[in-house]
């Protein structure tokens, strides 16, 4: 009985770290891990660490976006936006993305620079020590933030984790590239890995670009999720010999942000009453929603034999 109530403790937890507190929490991260890694390269004069220090610039700035993003996202559907404001999260994943681009392109100019001009390094020991403490600070930040974000199916949440967490393997990298200056005394190493944290960096910044792009183009729900949900109108589908009673067709999905939307064509009878009708209806729209939470589906009722007609293009003429 111990692990049931852990494991609900656990999660119970996490729902109280909403997105909104998170998000506030990264933005007093940031400036804490700016002002370490800032310092860390005003002792070493490491363009490692300089690039290092530029990506928590980054990362401020996209917190603070992502704050306000998720801020409007959690607004309740209103006359303009009856499906909600759930897709401003996109905004937010997208907005980091092009920051951490931006901020790659600033690191390589600084190493190339440096590659071509290399200067010795100072106080390595204690530089490196505050590079290490501002990235256990970033690394339990992310872990927080990832389990948080599956919890509330939030992008922007998932988006700023992911950033965070590049953020600790840029610094780890850079620590490992420093510690081989001080071993070899090989000052071009210093630049080479900056570049290499650059290149990492524009890897993660593009994937987030791709991501929110296809957020915003109603990408369909993800396919555990549309398993679940096959499964479920499966579970209600009825057929008499060789003749379907209640059949579902035209199943479409997509997501926006924290939300599921489903829209399907349900086939029954044509003698049923309205009440019989709709009462099924509402039996299926209820499974739906408890198998797969945030989920709003729409239910097109039919009779057995008449088809609708789904995505014509001669709709758009």
């Amino acid at each position: 009985m111990t692990e049931p109530t852990r494991t609900g403790g656990s999660t119970g937890l996490l729902r109280a770290l909403t997105p909104r507190r998170l998000m506030m929490a990264s933005v007093a991260v940031a400036i804490i891990t700016i002002g370490l890694k800032t310092l860390a390269w005003y002792l070493t004069g490491s363009v490692g660490l300089l690039s290092d220090a530029m990506e928590s610039l980054v990362n401020l700035a996209a917190a603070v976006f992502g704050l306000i993003m998720v801020t409007i996202a959690a607004r309740p559907a209103d006359d303009d936006h009856p499906y909600g404001h759930h897709k401003a999260e996109y905004f937010s994943s997208g907005f980091e993305g092009i920051l951490i681009i931006a901020a790659a392109a600033g690191i390589i100019w600084a190493a190339v620079e440096r590659l071509f001009a290399p200067q010795p390094l100072e106080q390595l020991g204690l530089g490196l020590g505050l590079s290490v403490l501002s990235s256990a600070l970033n690394g339990l930040l992310s872990w927080l933030m990832l389990r948080s974000a599956r919890v509330h199916r939030s992008m922007a949440l998932e988006a700023d984790a992911r950033h965070l967490l590049t953020d600790v393997w840029t610094s780890a990298g850079v620590v490992v590239g420093l510690a081989a200056v001080q071993l070899t005394g090989w000052l071009w190493l210093d630049p080479v890995v900056a570049i290499g944290v650059a290149l990492n960096i524009l890897r993660e910044g593009f994937d987030l670009l791709w991501r929110s792009a296809q957020g915003l183009m109603d990408e369909a729900v993800e396919p555990e999720v549309l398993k679940t949900i096959q499964e479920t109108l499966a579970s209600f589908e009825y057929r008499r010999g060789n003749t379907a009673i209640v059949r579902f067709d035209h199943l479409t999905t997509r997501r926006a942000g924290q939300r599921r939307f489903l829209d399907v064509h349900m086939h029954m009878p044509a003698h049923w009453t309205l009440g019989r009708a709709a009462a099924l209806r509402t039996s299926v729209e209820q499974a739906l929603m408890s198998a797969v939470p945030g989920l709003r589906a729409t239910i097109q009722l039919l009779p057995s034999d008449v088809e609708g007609h789904f995505d014509d293009p001669k709709d758009l003429i």
